[in-house]
């Protein structure tokens, strides 16, 4: 059943299940195998999707350029050796 304001209604299943229904599973690539988080946030649970590896490839790009993570890597094996 959809509700006005953008809401589903889904049926918890006797193991304590639901399924999310498939316009939001699109909506935020939530595909088999992904990982979501089921959290209490003000008095309801909130489903989140967590990003996958793949959402975070590039991500850290601006933080430096290959040479000076090279650098800063054979700092750390110095410290280490």
């Amino acid at each position: 059943m959809n509700f006005d304001n953008g809401m589903t209604e889904v049926t918890v299943t006797r193991k304590g299940q639901i399924t999310i229904p498939a316009d939001l599973r699109r909506k935020f690539k939530i595909e088999e195998g992904s990982k979501v988080k089921v959290v209490e946030e003000e008095g309801r649970i909130v489903v989140k999707r967590l990003p996958s590896i793949f959402d975070l490839a590039g991500s850290g790009s601006e933080k430096g350029d290959v040479e000076e993570l090279k650098k800063m890597l054979d700092r750390m094996r110095e410290e280490d050796a």
